[in-house]
């Protein structure tokens, strides 16, 4: 029994890696076979075949990042929200609690955004 537990933990090991080295691989043989010949042309910021102009940090309104947080936020509630609506049939009455719970505390972060004015369009 020891030598089939101790076969288990090679297995792993083995697996383990494998699955370092498989990525890692193809990158060094890139790096030792890929021609070097670095230029002020291949250095150059390049964007859809437009020459940049200025500075390329430019700041945008906190807002933009709200709003993309509030998105993301739904997103993720319909994302949980879908598979429940298809097994609701045999779920229980606590995976009902739960969802209910789950959607309160969403709308209770909605509530928050709007009353802090953080959805309207300034």
């Amino acid at each position: 029994m020891n030598d089939s537990y101790n076969a288990h933990y090679l297995f792993i090991a083995v697996f383990a890696g494998v699955a370092v080295v498989f990525p890692l691989l193809p990158l060094l043989i890139a790096k030792i076979l890929a021609p070097k010949r670095p230029s002020q042309t291949k250095n150059d910021i390049y964007e859809c075949g437009i020459e940049a102009k200025g500075d390329a940090w430019v700041q945008f309104r906190v807002g933009y990042y709200i709003y993309a947080l509030v998105y993301v936020i739904f997103a993720v509630e319909a994302v949980f929200l879908y598979p429940w609506a298809v097994a609701f049939a045999g779920l229980s009455g606590g995976a009902f609690v739960a969802m209910m719970i789950f959607i309160l505390l969403l709308v209770e972060g909605l509530a928050y955004a709007w009353m802090k004015g953080a959805l309207d369009w300034k």
